[in-house]
């Protein structure tokens, strides 16, 4: 079997389908909640402290600058990013609970079985 066709078969799976839509949909979220904090959160926490600017924090350590208001907005991103992950991953197990507690069918009682054996035997 040549590479590309091994590749192609490698590709096409659904698994890796389904992965590749997963990390282009999970790019686009993080650009999301990387806007929320950075454009509406962040102002308004500033606001509510007397308005600091998170952006603009930072400190000078020698020749570097330290810009550790970045990080307190990457962090309020990930916390964001794994809350709303949390909520998602809760909301489909509780799907697959629901699912899973569907009643299955009730076996069939005795009499049931007899009859249909009857019924079979007088079909011959």
């Amino acid at each position: 079997m040549g590479l590309g066709k091994e590749f192609k078969e490698f590709a096409m799976k659904g698994n890796v389908m389904d992965l590749a839509v997963g990390v282009i949909i999970g790019a686009a979220f993080g650009k999301i909640i990387a806007s929320l904090v950075d454009n509406i959160l962040m102002p308004i926490i500033g606001m509510l402290l007397q308005g600091v600017n998170f952006q603009s924090l930072s400190c000078k350590v020698g020749d570097a600058e330290i810009k550790y208001g970045m990080f307190i907005g990457a962090i309020i991103d990930f916390i964001i990013i794994a809350f709303v992950l949390f909520m998602m991953i809760k909301f489909m197990n509780n799907m697959k609970k629901k699912e899973e507690a569907a009643p299955a069918p009730a076996a069939p009682t005795k009499q049931e079985v007899l009859l249909t054996e009857i019924r079979d035997l007088l079909k011959k």
